[in-house]
């Protein structure tokens, strides 16, 4: 027989199922209602549950069968009118019959005829999620050596898991050797990796430089959104997704009977496990990523050292000091965050915890091998905490909202680190100070200096120089008198050009005015021409040391024919 998809609500006057029984016929349908026990059939389709209320046959039940989509709606009567049915939202709890509990710790529910009913209510998917866990077929171990495996895993009713996965064992937890660990040793090397993975630059860091911490802080994760008036009001405003009903349909039906130290286990490492999710949804602000599962599983000393707490105060110290030495984001505000956020959760219900807890069952489901860790923690608290009361849930809120943590208690020196840290930024602001003021005085003293040299010069330009003026190297010189013009030439252009050649005192001064050139004009009374040099480039039967033009007069008897070059 196949257990079809259903869904259930209410209102006050009747309670509405909805079940999805595709390919089958309308004619075949079976129907058998009896005070708090409903049960359908219609082949190949068969659904027994126990209701939280009683509802009735009195004529006016109604159902419809959409035959396009296979939904087959039911609306039937509540005895008593005004009732609210508390835990529709609990379908594994409502699939499992009412019946005896075993006195051993942990009991599957398999066959239903124990319980009085029929074995065709067993469902299909049951055996094959607990055949992989559950088989132990064949084990050459003593009796004294299996009382001698440690226990662990919900309600510390597992041992012998790990031996026969030794290889997954590294990627999933962080003790060695977890079937020959005594509770003790693994809480040693717990606080000693802790130790070593506590990097005080990084947490320095994220204090100083908060950016994304004050940005995370601000983000609200979906269950602070359930605000109704009442408590019972705010359980019932929990919605599950299609994935998260298919999910709880699959569960495998068992029962749970814990002592004393079991269930207070349990509790605190339900605490725990809600802690790093929390955490985890508030780092991703509610989008998983492929880190997801690390990080749950990382900041939880339930899942990763399979830690079993004593007191609530353990719970917290706990996970802040792994919330400071192992994720990217390791500032103090985000444990008072995830501890805020745990207490919401367990404020509104069971119905809010199991969602919480279905999530991360998704969230280890989809990563291999994390899906180990559903079947020691996650799957047995997705089952269980269906079966407590809502109350019992919000009990715990109070104590976690109450119990004080102190940086102190963390033993990593937080204190310390953040003093020295202060009085290194305060040094070195002072420093940067003293740098401004140097620069600053020797900024003015640079002007008082230029404005002094100005005022000096402003003088010696007024009063028309001075010893003071003479004195200053940036002070104005006087401009020298402009030198006497050169005695005229001798009898002859040519006679004094030679001339001058061999006594270079008599040339004119650089940058004084072409003297040459107006003593030529001056001479010159007739037409200029421009006479070629002697033969072999000599002049009065010496060499020519430079290319000088020669002016002559047109009647130099010397001259022969002239042209111009």
């Amino acid at each position: 027989m196949i257990t079809p998809a259903f869904e259930l609500s209410q209102d006050p006057q009747f309670l509405v199922l909805v079940l999805r029984v595709p390919y089958t016929r309308t004619s075949e349908f079976d129907l058998h209602i009896d005070g708090a026990e409903f049960k359908f059939y219609a082949k190949p389709y068969f659904l027994r549950l126990t209701l939280p209320g009683r509802i009735v046959e009195d004529g006016r039940e109604k159902a419809t069968f959409d035959i396009d989509k296979g939904l087959f709606t039911l609306r039937v009567p509540k005895e008593t009118a005004g009732e609210h049915f508390q835990g529709l939202q609990m379908l594994t709890s409502l699939l499992a019959p009412r019946g005896s509990r075993s006195a051993k710790p942990l009991v599957e529910d398999v066959s239903m005829e124990a319980c009085g009913g029929d074995a065709g209510d067993e469902e299909d998917d049951e055996e094959d999620f607990d055949w992989q866990v559950e088989q132990e077929a064949y084990v050459e171990n003593s009796e004294g050596e299996l009382a001698s495996l440690q226990k662990y895993g919900f309600g510390n009713q597992r041992s012998g898991v790990f031996a026969r996965l030794q290889e997954e064992l590294g990627d999933v937890i962080d003790v060695k050797n977890p079937e020959t660990t005594t509770a003790a040793e693994r809480r040693q090397a717990r606080l000693e990796a802790e130790q070593d993975a506590f990097s005080p630059d990084h947490y320095l860091s994220d204090l100083f430089e908060d950016d994304s911490v004050r940005q995370l802080l601000k983000f609200r994760p979906w269950w602070t959104t359930l605000s109704p008036s009442s408590e019972q009001d705010k359980e019932a405003t929990v919605s599950f997704t299609d994935d998260d009903k298919d999910q709880l349909r699959r569960f495998s039906n068992r029962s749970y009977l814990l002592d004393k130290a079991s269930r207070r286990h349990a509790w605190l490492g339900l605490a725990d496990i809600l802690l790093a999710y929390a955490y985890e949804v508030r780092f991703t602000e509610g989008e998983h990523t492929v880190e997801s599962p690390w990080t749950i599983r990382k900041l939880s000393g339930t899942l990763c050292w399979l830690e079993t707490y004593s007191s609530l105060h353990e719970v917290l110290v706990s996970f802040a000091r792994r919330v400071l030495c192992y994720p990217l984001h390791r500032h103090f505000n985000l444990v008072s965050a995830a501890v805020r956020d745990t207490a919401l959760i367990l404020q509104s219900g069971k119905a809010c915890v199991l969602k919480c807890l279905l999530d991360i069952h998704h969230v280890f489901r989809h990563n291999d091998p994390a899906y180990i860790l559903n079947d020691l923690y996650i799957t047995d608290y997705c089952i269980w905490i269906q079966r407590v009361k809502s109350r019992k849930v919000r009990a715990l809120a109070g104590p976690l909202q109450n119990t004080s943590l102190k940086k102190t208690e963390l033993e990593l020196e937080l204190e310390e680190l953040e003093e020295a840290a202060v009085m290194v930024v305060e040094e070195e602001e002072e420093e940067e100070e003293e740098e401004e003021t140097g620069s600053s005085s020797s900024s003015s003293v640079d002007s008082e200096d230029s404005e002094a040299e100005g005022q000096r010069c402003a003088r010696y330009t007024e009063g028309g120089g001075g010893e003071r003026a003479e004195a200053h190297p940036l002070s104005l010189q006087p401009a020298p008198p402009p030198p006497a013009p050169p005695p005229p030439f001798p009898q002859g252009p040519a006679a004094g050009l030679a001339e001058r050649k061999h006594d270079p005192d008599r040339l004119p001064a650089p940058g004084s005015p072409g003297l040459l050139i107006q003593e030529l004009g001056e001479q010159v009374a007739g037409e200029l021409r421009i006479s070629q040099p002697s033969a072999g480039g000599l002049l009065d039967g010496r060499p020519r040391r430079n290319p000088l033009l020669i002016v002559t007069t047109a009647e130099d008897p010397d001259e022969g024919d002239s042209e111009e070059q």
